[in-house]
C-alpha cells in the first residue's frame, strides 16, 4: 500500500473511531466531564541498556547534587510504576534511541535496544538523526524486521523489527513524496491522541551524506503546522510531538527552566495552537518549560537529558465532550531513573543476555590508563580524552605524512574512568567494550591538506550561531581564542609543532570522514585537498591505547582561553 494511501487510511480510521468513543456507555449516564492521560517520555537512549558509567550515569540536581541514574532495568521499572498511577498511559520516544550505542547493543546493530523498547511498550517514536548512522534501509530494517543484509542475525535467530512506529513528519525523498509516517493515532480514556514526529531539518549536518543519500528534510514547524492541520480536520484535538531538537541550558535541576535561545524554543513559540505539549531531544539536556503558543497560550516543553537518566512525564486533562486538552491543568516533571528501585527481571534478563553474548569481545583488555580520563572539557573546552583520542588519530595517520589531527566533541561519547574494569580485572584497565563505548561510530580517517588560512577558518567555525563546539587537537597544536572577540577574528596565535602558522603553507591534518563531509558545520573541511584514507577510528584508538600502557592524561595546554 502507498504510504500517501496509508496516511489517509489511518486518518480515516481515527475519524471513525473517535465517532464511536464519544457515545456514553449506558444510556442515561453522563460520562465524567474529563479524562486523565499520561505520557512517558524518553530521550537520546542510544542503546544504554547498562547503566551508563561517570558522569553520563549520574543527573545534577538544583543544589548541586548528583543521583546515580539510568539503566534499561531501572528505567522499565520506573515506568510500570509511573504507568499504575494513571489508569490511561502513553510511552514515547523523542528519538536517537539507537547509534552511538555500547558495545552490547552495537555488536548486534542495536537490535537487543528494539527488542527492550518492545518490551517497555513503546507507542511511537520520531526518529533522530542517529537512528539514519546506517542508512535508510537499516533504519526499515529496525522498523519491519529481518537479518541484518551483511552480519545476518546474531543476537537471535530472528528479528521481528520495532512494534511502534517511526515518525518523520519533515523527512521526504528527493521527489518530495513522504520517506516516513508523519503522524500515528493513540486512543487513551475513549479520546484520541494524535502523536506527531518531526527531526531537526539540519540532520544532513550531523550525519555522513552517504547515510541519507535520497532524502531531504523539511522545515520543522511548516511539517507539525500541516500535520496538525489534518489530525484536526479529522477530529484529532488533543495532540503532542515528539520533536528530536532542542535547546541548551545553563547548569540546572531536572525540572528547572534555564534555557537558552535555541531552536527547540523557536519551534515552540512559533507551532500551532493545536499541539498541546512538546517533547525534546538531541540536545541531551534536562529542563521543564513553560512555553506560550502563537495564540498566548501556555504549553509544555520538556527534555529528560540522555541515556535513559531521566524521564519526562505530563499529565495531560482531556475534556470529553471537546476531546482537546485543558492546558491550564497541564503538569509536568522530569523524573530520575534512580537505581534505588528493583530492576525489571525480564529487561535485567535481556540485559544480561545481550551481555553475555557480546562478552568475549566487550571484556578484551586493549591498554590501562593512570587516572580517569574524562570527556568533557575544562574552561578553555579542552577535554583529557579529547586529547589522547586526537593523539591517537595523528599517530594512526603518519603514513599519511599528517602532521595535525583534529577531532570532533560529538564523537567522543563516553568518560574512561580508572575504577571502571567491565570484568573486575582491575583498576585502570581499559576493555575493549569500553573503548567503544567512547568512539562508536566506527568513523574512518582521512588525511587532507589545508592551508593555513583553511586551519584559522576551521576553528573559528567552532562558534556557529547561539552553538559553540571546540574540536578535540594533538599535540602538536596550539592556539589562543577569546569568546568574546566578533565572530571570524576569535583565533589568534596559531603554532604546529612550535612554529606560528603561515596562511600560505600547506599542513596535512587529519579527521574522520564526518568532519572531512563537512559535519556540524565545519564546511571548511570540505576544502581540503589531496584526501588519503586511514584506519578506523575505533582501531586507532585501541592501537594508540595499546602502544601506551598507564597512560596519564596530557597536560591541558593545547588550547587558551583569553577574556
Amino acid at each position: 500500500m502507498r504510504l500517501s494511501t496509508r496516511l489517509a487510511v489511518c486518518a480515516a480510521a481515527a475519524l471513525a473511531t473517535t465517532a464511536v468513543t464519544t457515545a456514553p456507555a449506558f444510556a442515561g449516564q453522563r460520562p465524567d466531564p474529563t479524562t486523565d492521560v499520561r505520557i512517558i517520555t524518553f530521550n537520546d537512549f542510544h542503546g544504554n541498556l547498562e547503566p551508563p558509567s561517570g558522569s553520563s550515569g549520574r543527573v545534577v540536581q538544583s543544589d548541586g547534587t548528583t543521583v546515580d541514574a539510568g539503566g534499561a532495568a531501572y528505567l522499565a521499572t520506573h515506568v510500570k510504576e509511573l504507568r499504575s498511577q494513571v489508569k490511561n498511559s502513553l510511552v514515547l520516544s523523542a528519538g536517537d534511541n539507537v547509534g552511538a550505542s555500547p558495545v552490547i547493543s552495537a555488536l548486534f546493530h542495536d537490535e537487543p535496544t528494539i527488542d527492550f523498547l518492545n518490551q517497555l511498550g513503546v507507542s511511537a517514536s520520531v526518529v533522530g538523526n542517529h537512528e539514519f548512522d546506517e542508512g535508510y534501509q537499516e533504519l526499515q530494517r529496525m522498523q519491519s524486521g529481518g537479518c541484518h543484509p551483511t552480519d545476518g542475525c546474531q543476537f537471535e535467530s530472528t528479528f521481528k523489527g520495532a512494534k511502534f512506529p517511526f515518525l518523520g513528519s519533515n523527512v521526504y525523498f528527493t521527489n518530495g513524496l513522504p520517506a516516513l509516517l508523519p503522524f500515528t493515532v493513540k486512543f487513551e480514556g475513549g479520546v484520541p491522541i494524535g502523536v506527531i514526529g518531526a527531526t531537526l531539518k539540519d540532520l544532513p549536518t550531523v550525519v555522513t551524506p552517504e547515510a541519507i543519500k535520497g532524502l531531504k528534510f523539511g522545515d520543522e514547524v511548516e511539517a507539525i503546522n500541516r500535520t496538525a492541520n489534518l489530525l484536526d480536520f479529522f477530529g484529532v484535538k488533543s495532540q503532542v510531538v515528539l520533536l528530536h531538537q532542542g535547546d541548551n541550558t545553563e547548569a540546572t535541576g531536572p525540572n528547572d527552566c534555564k534555557t537558552l535561545p535555541g531552536p527547540a524554543t523557536a519551534i515552540a513559540k512559533a507551532v500551532t495552537p493545536k499541539v498541546d505539549a512538546i517533547f525534546t531531544g538531541h540536545s541531551h539536556q534536562q529542563y521543564n518549560c513553560v512555553i506560550n503558543d502563537p495564540a498566548g497560550q501556555p504549553r509544555t516543553v520538556i527534555q529528560g537529558s540522555s541515556f535513559g537518566r531521566l524521564l519526562s512525564v505530563v499529565d495531560l486533562k482531556i475534556d470529553l465532550k471537546t476531546r482537546d486538552v485543558v492546558r491550564a491543568q497541564t503538569k509536568a516533571h522530569n523524573e530520575i531513573v534512580t537505581r534505588t528501585v528493583t530492576p525489571d527481571p525480564a529487561v535485567a534478563a535481556l540485559v544480561a543476555d545481550a551481555k553475555t553474548k557480546a562478552a568475549p569481545i566487550a571484556n578484551k583488555q586493549v591498554g590501562t590508563i593512570a587516572a580517569d580520563l574524562p570527556a568533557a572539557g575544562n574552561a578553555a573546552g579542552e577535554s583529557s580524552l579529547g586529547d589522547v583520542i586526537a593523539d591517537a588519530q595523528l599517530a594512526g595517520t603518519q603514513s599519511n605524512n599528517a602532521v595535525i589531527a583534529i577531532t570532533n566533541p560529538g564523537g567522543i561519547r563516553a568518560d574512561l574512568t580508572y575504577k571502571s574494569s567491565a570484568n573486575n580485572e582491575g583498576d585502570g584497565v581499559v576493555t575493549y567494550g569500553e573503548a567503544f563505548t567512547v568512539q562508536p561510530f566506527a568513523n574512518i580517517m582521512q588525511t587532507i591538506t589545508l592551508t593555513g588560512a583553511n586551519l584559522k577558518n576551521v576553528l573559528e567555525q567552532q562558534w556557529q550561531g547561539t552553538t559553540t563546539r571546540i574540536l578535540q587537537i594533538s599535540s602538536s597544536l596550539h592556539y589562543s581564542y577569546s569568546a568574546a572577540a566578533p565572530q571570524g577574528s576569535r583565533v589568534s596565535n596559531i603554532t604546529v609543532n612550535g612554529t606560528p602558522v603561515d596562511p600560505a603553507a600547506s599542513y596535512r591534518v587529519s579527521v574522520n570522514n564526518f568532519l572531512a563531509a563537512g559535519g556540524d558545520g565545519f564546511t571548511e573541511f570540505t576544502k581540503g585537498t589531496n584526501l588519503a584514507g586511514g584506519p578506523v577510528d575505533l582501531d586507532a584508538f585501541i592501537a594508540y591505547l595499546g602502544a601506551h600502557p598507564n597512560l596519564a592524561p596530557p597536560a591541558a595546554d593545547r588550547i587558551t582561553r583569553l577574556p
